[in-house]
């Protein structure tokens, strides 16, 4: 007797459905019908056009025999019945196995950093079928902003927005297309471009990542990172910004690198379960920063994204991230610091004039601490950071290394549907007292702001988000009249509302 478990059962359906075929009698009609579905799974993707073949001439074949229509014929049709089960299960192993690697690629990849296979599983995989390893996904965020300031012209930045207007808009804030995957069992490759990062308060298309991981040992605990990438700093700077609940990131911990990303390499290590760990964290959508190890140590440039280094000298880097669980919750505590000399820029100021700097750079250094419990329901994040950093003298007329301090605090609850979909209130205080060393002079730039919202998903495909943001912050954009300061603290009522289309 034939058994069929839920495991196999498609395949066993059709062992049976082209063993059924072939026992039929030959004026019966049924191979157009069988022959057009296997070109519609085949068109569909279900199968590949190798399997199509095969399962075409399989059905042809069993066709092209007598038909056996008697009594005695009927150990002949046993015997027929069970040799095509036999092919097709041959058949069905090999749509298994490379569906089944495929799905546990998806599974332990987070998309950032090379997967957790076996060399063993991955050799396997790679031998014919590279392709298959390179998965391209993306999003695009529409966003409606809204402006409005303690007077008729209210002066508003972002370290990560540059948003400087007191009007509302319309417009893409940001749209990715990631290329990435295991190129050989010891390389894995990752792309990204993006459009309207607000270079220059313009739209524009930019290169965002383009680095190599390679893989120094069989388990892939050890890797090396080479290209432009995220500087491992701190975790929300980390934390992508597909992931993220509030619609930008808090100042003080991205003016340390703003754009988040430079050139750079970096030797990265974490044990196997810590990777896994992390890139869980992101596949059960509790938003994780994603895998950058647990230790990483590394040069980048200290000039920012796609800037040339300035001085000759390398900023150095060291991140520690160690995520584990206590009871049902999941938590995670960090600690990142970096040392360099950043060649700021300086323009000029009505009445003062340029402001003079060291030319081979200011000193620039921060040490950051975080720790995260993740929302499974109730979330909370915490993070902070010191150090020194370039900042114009209170004169104007000098820029030279002053001391900064800022963080956050954000709590979150996640409430999930039976239908799957989400409902996440957040709230998020954020303080900063620094400079914007990536802003013209680098002027001082003072945060305090309550930020408040909710992010709703009806679908994986699609995210909502409402945010309502009010404070004080330090106006480091616009040009105010000669006899008045430079740079102004205004107050401001911020609103935001983004739709995220995931693909």
């Amino acid at each position: 007797m034939l058994m069929l478990s839920p495991r196999r059962g498609a395949g066993r359906f059709l062992a049976l459905t082209i063993a059924a075929l072939a026992a039929l009698p030959p004026s019966l009609p049924a191979s157009p019908a069988m022959e057009k579905l296997f070109y519609i799974l085949k068109q569909k993707g279900s199968i590949t056009s190798d399997e199509y073949d095969l399962l075409i001439a399989t059905m042809k074949a069993e066709e092209k025999q007598p038909a056996q229509s008697t009594p005695a014929a009927a150990p002949a049709i046993a015997k027929r019945l069970e040799q095509t089960e036999a092919k097709v299960e041959s058949l069905e192993s090999t749509l298994l196995n490379t569906k089944g690697q495929v799905e546990e690629l998806s599974r332990v990849s987070d998309n950032t950093s090379p997967s957790t296979l076996t060399k063993t599983d991955l050799d396997a995989l790679l031998s014919d079928k590279w392709y298959e390893r390179v998965k391209m996904r993306g999003y695009i965020q529409n966003r409606f902003i809204g402006i409005m300031g303690d007077d008729d012209t209210p002066g508003y930045n972002q370290a990560n927005d540059s948003l400087a207007s007191d009007s509302s808009g319309i417009g893409i804030r940001r749209a990715r297309l990631v290329f990435s995957g295991d190129i050989t069992d010891h390389v894995f490759m990752y792309l990204q471009a993006d459009y309207n990062a607000a270079v220059g308060g313009s739209s524009s298309l930019q290169a965002r990542d383009i680095y190599a991981d390679v893989s120094l040992d069989p388990a892939r605990e050890f890797r090396v990172r080479l290209g432009l990438s995220k500087v491992p700093y701190g975790f929300s700077n980390m934390q992508s910004s597909q992931n993220r609940y509030a619609l930008e990131r808090p100042d003080a911990l991205n003016s340390a690198v703003e754009g988040e990303r430079d050139m750079g390499a970096y030797l990265i290590w974490a044990p196997y379960e810590k990777r896994n760990m992390f890139k869980d964290l992101v596949k059960m959508g509790l938003r994780g920063s994603g895998d950058y190890g647990v230790l990483s140590l590394g040069v980048f440039n200290g000039q920012g994204i796609n800037n040339a280094d300035r001085n000759g000298e390398l900023h150095y880097i060291a991140h520690a991230a160690w995520p584990f669980e206590v009871g049902s919750q999941i938590v995670e505590v960090g600690a990142s610091y970096y040392h360099g000399r950043y060649v700021p820029t300086a323009a000029a100021i009505p009445v003062v004039g340029t402001p003079t700097f060291d030319p081979t750079g200011i000193r620039d250094t921060r040490f950051a601490v975080n720790a995260i419990l993740y929302p499974q329901p109730f979330g909370l994040e915490a993070e902070w950071t010191w150090g020194e950093g370039p900042q114009l003298s209170d004169n104007m007329t000098t820029i030279n290394s002053r001391n900064l301090n800022g963080g956050f605090v954000q709590a979150v609850y996640r409430h999930v549907f039976p239908n799957q979909a989400e409902l996440i209130p957040f709230v998020r205080w954020q303080t900063f007292d620094g400079a914007r060393k990536f802003a013209a002079n680098a002027p001082r730039n003072r945060v305090d702001e309550l930020a408040l919202g909710f992010e709703y998903i009806p679908y994986p495909e699609l995210e909502l988000t409402l945010m309502y943001a009010t404070g004080t912050r330090t106006n480091t954009v616009d040009n105010p009249a000669v006899a008045g300061p430079r740079y102004r603290d205004v107050n401001y009522h911020w609103l935001g509302l983004q739709a995220q289309i995931n693909f």
